[in-house]
């Protein structure tokens, strides 16, 4: 049963009991807090709070998916049996469409019948009363109803709870399956966890991370709609399915690994294997390797790999392996392994500079080492590596807190731009040091509003506000546009933006209720959880606006105070996702 069968059975499952099937999103998620997509629930978050109708969107309250996903938390831990940082999510959904009866009846239908595997056991939660969340014997009961011979097991808040996506969200106990093979049963080894099976039932407005402490103050609430999230990873079962020892003997790895020189040991080889997965899929979203955020983690990926000689072949069994899940890598082969090939030479010209510095080093400590890093791009696996004895006392904590010191030196050095006083105004999107520089702000400010419709106008209303930084010299506007746009294009976005300029446009504010602000027209963004009261700024008059938008301000009374607009450059910022830079007269 390899991994293209059990695809299409769980595809085929779902939308045979009533679920939309819908492709899987980005692994740039729409939500800020978080890098990457690590879920499959995370791009239905606001369909569980009620901010977005699946309705609308789907036609039924219940979708199905299969989710690439990234988690940065394991990198550290992959080489062994089952760490990855790339994986896929088997999930269903229900948004107010069932409950636990059903979504536990198909769990196991699809384990016994579908796959024809046999359940090990099941865990259910034990309940938080100082919390107030009482035992799940619901699900206990509705096990037992379905398989009498069934073994439960009952788990705490840590094993058996999920608790939010990102900063707030969600969440509620789960119900999980776990499944073995008979060759991992005749190694010893226990039943692996394939299936969480998510009820919904609660918001916290915290992080997982808050609730699971049990020191924050924040409550828990019901939400208005009790929903289900479940996430079956597919590594994982594709391992109890074709009854494997462990994930990187499945046919996901099979091809990977067998294309990797003999001479690496076994854990190298999963280190690469995993490694080498993630870097197409990023590749493929457009993240190119830096010393920052997504593009840090790009990078201290493709090194770590890159330190062993592996050639570019890598990425080609990589593709080959998910062309026909992902087409899109096949069409984007060239531009991936042009990624490759450039990081690569970039990392051979560090390189000897790099290690020669090593050399000199008589012990390597958490600053030598970030030194080494910021100067000539050494990734801390290789220091670790290459310094053996030298950097017996160093560990990733330490390095990690050196690289948080250098963010917050960065961050006081952009605020020393705006005044070296602190900021006037920081929002995030918005920031000044005085009152000069605010003035110029909020001029560049409306026109990131200006140009946003403009943008809409001229290429369509799949356009749709990405992301702002503005400060008092330049804006900076990030949409979501599939290509590059022609200078033809941006010239005419450039002309329509200057000529609402030159029409002296009256800016108005109102404050209404969400629900009439959406009906009238306005634009909202980054599928944020909105206050019930929302501020509109309409650009025009009422009823033939130019502009109209969800937003916190500031903005100039007329677009004559705005000056001439000029687009100084279009970038691509990642798959799907375009970025203007423009600046004001």
């Amino acid at each position: 049963m390899n991994h293209k069968i059990i695809r299409k059975k769980f595809k085929d499952f779902f939308e045979a009991r009533g679920h939309k099937w819908v492709t899987s999103s980005s692994l740039l998620p729409d939500d800020p807090s978080v890098l990457f997509t690590t879920a499959g629930m995370q791009q239905f978050k606001p369909y569980y709070t009620g901010q977005a109708d699946p309705i609308k969107d789907f036609g039924l309250l219940n979708t199905t998916s299969i989710q690439k996903s990234m988690r940065t938390s394991d990198i550290d831990e992959v080489g062994d049996e089952s760490h990855l940082t790339f994986f896929e999510m088997l999930g269903n959904f229900s948004f107010g469409g069932y409950w636990k009866k059903e979504a536990i009846k198909w769990g196991h239908e699809f384990i016994t019948k579908e796959l024809g595997l046999k359940i090990d056991y099941v865990s259910v939660f034990e309940g938080l009363p100082s919390a107030g969340i009482p035992a799940d014997d619901e699900s206990e009961e509705i096990w037992k109803s379905i398989d009498p011979g069934i073994s439960v097991k009952k788990a705490n808040i840590h094993d058996n709870f999920w608790g939010p996506t990102g900063n707030e969200g969600p969440c509620g106990p789960t119900t999980e399956i776990y499944v073995n093979s008979a060759l991992r049963q005749a190694q010893g080894k226990p039943p692996v966890e394939v299936w969480n099976i998510v009820f919904n039932e609660f918001f916290y407005p915290g992080s997982r991370e808050e609730l699971l402490s049990g020191k924050s103050d924040k409550k828990l609430t019901k939400l208005k709609t009790l929903g289900i999230d479940t996430g079956m990873g597919l590594e994982r079962l594709a391992m109890v399915a074709q009854k494997k020892k462990n994930i990187f003997e499945t046919d996901l790895f099979e091809p990977i690994m067998n294309s990797l020189p003999n001479h690496f040991d076994l854990r190298t080889k999963r280190i690469i294997a995993d490694h080498s997965r993630t870097i197409v899929f990023l590749a493929g979203e457009g993240i190119l390797p830096s010393n920052k955020d997504r593009g840090y983690i790009m990078r201290r990926l493709m090194r770590r790999i890159m330190a062993l000689n592996i050639p570019k072949d890598i990425i080609d069994a990589v593709i080959d392996t998910y062309a026909d899940q992902y087409p899109e890598l096949m069409v984007k082969r060239n531009e991936i392994l042009g990624v490759y090939s450039d990081e690569l030479t970039k990392f051979n010209k560090t390189l000897r500079g790099g290690l020669n510095e090593l050399k000199r080093l008589e012990k390597v400590d958490a600053p030598q080492a970030f030194k080494l890093y910021e100067s000539f791009g050494l990734p801390y696996e290789l220091i670790k590596d290459f310094a053996k004895d030298k950097a017996k006392g160093l560990n990733r904590e330490a390095f990690d807190e050196e690289f948080r010191k250098h963010q917050e030196k960065s961050r006081a050095g952009a605020e020393k731009k705006f005044g070296g006083h602190g900021l006037l105004l920081d929002t995030g999107e918005l920031k000044a040091g005085n009152e000069e520089e605010l003035k110029k702000a909020t001029r560049l400010h409306t026109a990131t509003h200006l140009l946003h419709a403009s943008l809409r106008k001229i290429l369509g209303n799949e356009v749709k506000q990405a992301g702002s930084d503005i400060t008092s010299e330049r804006l900076r506007f990030d949409f979501n546009f599939p290509r590059k746009l022609t200078p033809e294009e941006i010239k005419n976005v450039e002309d329509l933006t200057n000529e609402a300029v030159g029409k002296d446009y009256k800016v108005t504010k109102k404050e209404m209720a969400y629900e009439d602000a959406i009906k009238s027209g306005a634009l909202a963004f980054f599928k944020l959880k909105y206050p019930a009261k929302v501020n509109v700024y309409t650009v025009g008059p009422e009823d033939s606006f130019f502009s109209r938008e969800l937003c916190g301000g500031p903005h100039v009374s007329h677009t004559a105070e705005v000056g001439k607009i000029k687009i100084s450059k279009e970038e691509a910022v990642s798959a799907g996702v375009r970025r203007i830079r423009a600046i004001v007269d």
